[in-house]
């Protein structure tokens, strides 16, 4: 560990962090990564199984809503950049519970940034917080126009209002403190082991199980859907080459309504399970809207693509046949997140 970068990344069992953590510990052996997750349902540690022996990845079982643990880490660890994941973000259960996302999203991030800035505000040199947010901070688009770093933030969703809040601090204390952030809004995000209670991995299975197809309202709802791996890369990008005290939007190019989606995604699982043109379509109820469900969201991402060059790698076509391929062929992973036994991964391994 000695004379290696300490770098943590807060929320690395889960879905989004668990690529990032990937592509950090094997693309850069000079940082030491150390990944903090308090593994809440969300949280899975089967994510990390192929890099969990590498000499420069540490788990750390904490809970950022716990400020003496956090400051203790931070004090034994010394983590000179963060790359904050960490989050509730099911808009349905914060829809049903609001405070335990003002409790992870706005207090556990005053957390971090409060321990960021206790270990490192004699000198912040080649220090950096870098926090991830969401592009539902931005509120809903009508039917033309797109969301860009400048757009005022208007949330509708507890979620939504809990992020936007955290962005506001990180911010804040950029201006009053110095403290050196970056941050990123991204769209939908979808791919490998996603937790099956977001629209596309619970679809998968729903239709693999020859379940019903909920979808919200009338199903015009649209959304712009990035590939979780060309997020990474784009977190990669910026944590490396983007400006301080700046804003990167992260977007799919990538526009489709939830209805239009759902259809591609019966298409392409009848034809790789080998069943009839239309049968999973047969699946598809449309059921009652749930509240403050926003109209559209759609993500220029013009300026990382100018500034840092970033761009996705697959269309979504390509990228859903990818997803449903992956899904499909790691059927133990799906019954271990549905079934709960995952939850046991940490026990077996760790103690």
């Amino acid at each position: 560990m000695k004379g290696k970068k300490s770098i943590l990344i807060t929320g690395g069992a889960g879905f989004i962090g668990s690529h990032v953590v990937r592509l950090f510990v094997k693309n850069y052996p000079k940082y030491q990564i150390f990944n903090l997750d308090s593994l809440t349902y969300a949280g899975n540690l089967e994510n990390l199984k192929d890099i969990e022996n590498e000499s420069n990845y540490n788990f750390l079982k904490a809970d950022i809503t716990n400020e003496s643990e956090i400051n203790f880490l931070f004090k034994k660890h010394q983590f000179e950049g963060v790359i904050h994941l960490a989050a509730e973000s099911h808009v349905d259960r914060s829809i049903d519970d609001p405070l335990a996302f003002v409790k992870t999203n706005v207090i556990g991030t005053m957390n971090l940034l409060n321990a960021f800035r206790n270990l490192w505000k004699d000198s912040y040199k080649n220090k950096l917080f870098y926090h991830i947010s969401t592009d539902e901070v931005y509120g809903t688009l009508g039917e033309t126009g797109l969301f860009t770093e400048t757009t005022p933030y208007d949330p509708n969703s507890p979620y939504s209002a809990s992020k936007a809040s955290s962005d506001h601090f990180v911010r804040a204390y950029g201006e009053t403190y110095g403290l050196p952030y970056v941050i990123s809004n991204c769209s939908n995000n979808y791919g490998q082991n996603q937790f099956p209670e977001k629209l596309i991995p619970l679809f998968i299975n729903n239709i693999i199980q020859n379940k019903s197809l909920p979808v919200y309202g009338d199903g015009n709802f649209t959304r712009d859907w990035l590939y979780v791996k060309d997020h990474a890369i784009a977190i990669d990008l910026i944590f490396h080459k983007g400006k301080l005290f700046d804003t990167y939007n992260i977007g799919g190019f990538n526009e489709w309504k939830n209805i239009d989606l759902v259809k591609l995604l019966c298409n392409q699982m009848d034809d790789k399970l080998n069943r009839p043109e239309g049968t999973s379509e047969k699946l598809i109820t449309f059921v009652e809207d749930r509240p403050g469900h926003d109209l559209r969201y759609a993500i220029d991402a013009s300026k990382i693509n100018k500034e840092l060059g970033w761009e996705p790698s697959v269309t979504f076509q390509e990228g859903l046949s990818i997803t449903i391929d992956w899904y499909l062929e790691n059927n133990k992973w799906l019954n271990h997140v549905t079934s709960g036994v995952y939850q046991d991964y940490y026990k077996k391994q760790y103690h």
